[in-house]
């Protein structure tokens, strides 16, 4: 089994932070194939982390582990205080309503108006909402966050790429979640949106005071996005600290991932 390098000292920042997400020793096998193979993290609150791998290193099945969508073979994930393994299916939609996923894709409905795309989980959880029965100032809000309010009844199709991201953060928001999940949230965009993403990412992180875990292969969006690093190689968390000390590391497996 590959050994991780040594880690870095943790962060001070984050040791007396309350830790939101724990992932402790994960396996997830597919056949012979071992995708993760021992796998931990900790998410602290308020905290900006990122998780780097390479494609089928593991990061889009430990997060589909991590919301429930897929069982691990062993270990535990503890969200909130509670280990999601052991949840019903009740309590664990419960659960994911303070859990917000941008997708990498965006995955707006192509049939659905804007409006009625940030509406749709206000639907599957009417419980969050309480007594709000006009829902059209919440979605003039969360749109007002991302700067398009004034696309609220516009089809997807009418939207530009960075336009379809910025509509599905503000979905994403619409219920005002604790934890959000960013899946390769630069995919796929011109280097000038994606910086605009990255700084909205850190807009909403100031204002919502939200743990934000970062999936990405984009070092740029890690450089100005993150606090704590993790580099996931061979189903492992093979190396982490702050990106100032992994591009100093000198491990072949580290420097991969900062090669221009």
């Amino acid at each position: 089994m590959t050994q991780p390098v040594e880690h870095m000292e943790e962060n001070k920042q984050l040791v007396n932070r309350e830790v939101v997400i724990h992932i402790r020793d994960l396996y997830k096998s597919f056949g012979e194939n071992r995708v993760l193979n021992g796998f931990n993290m900790k998410l602290h609150k308020g905290e900006n982390l990122v998780v780097m791998g390479k494609s089928g290193s593991g990061k889009s099945v430990m997060i589909k582990c991590l919301v429930g969508l897929m069982q691990p073979d062993s270990g535990d994930i503890t969200v909130m205080g509670k280990n999601i393994l052991d949840l019903d299916r009740d309590s664990l939609d419960a659960l994911r309503a303070d859990i917000g996923f941008l997708f990498q894709g965006s995955a707006l409905y192509d049939s659905m108006t804007v409006r009625e795309n940030l509406e749709f989980p206000m639907r599957r959880h009417k419980e969050k909402l309480g007594q709000v029965t006009d829902t059209l100032p919440l979605v003039v809000e969360a749109l007002e966050n991302v700067g398009l309010a004034h696309t609220v009844d516009l089809m997807p199709e009418e939207l530009s790429g960075g336009m379809k991201r910025r509509v599905a953060l503000a979905r994403t928001l619409i219920l005002k979640p604790k934890i959000i999940l960013y899946d390769e949230p630069t995919s796929g965009l011109d280097p000038i949106t994606a910086k605009e993403i990255i700084e909205l990412m850190r807009t909403v992180q100031s204002k919502y005071h939200t743990s934000s875990l970062i999936i990405t292969h984009d070092v740029d969006c890690a450089r100005v996005i993150s606090e704590h690093m993790i580099l996931l190689v061979d189903g492992i968390n093979y190396a982490e600290g702050t990106y100032e000390e992994l591009v100093q590391m000198t491990d072949p497996k580290v420097e991969a991932f900062f090669k221009k």
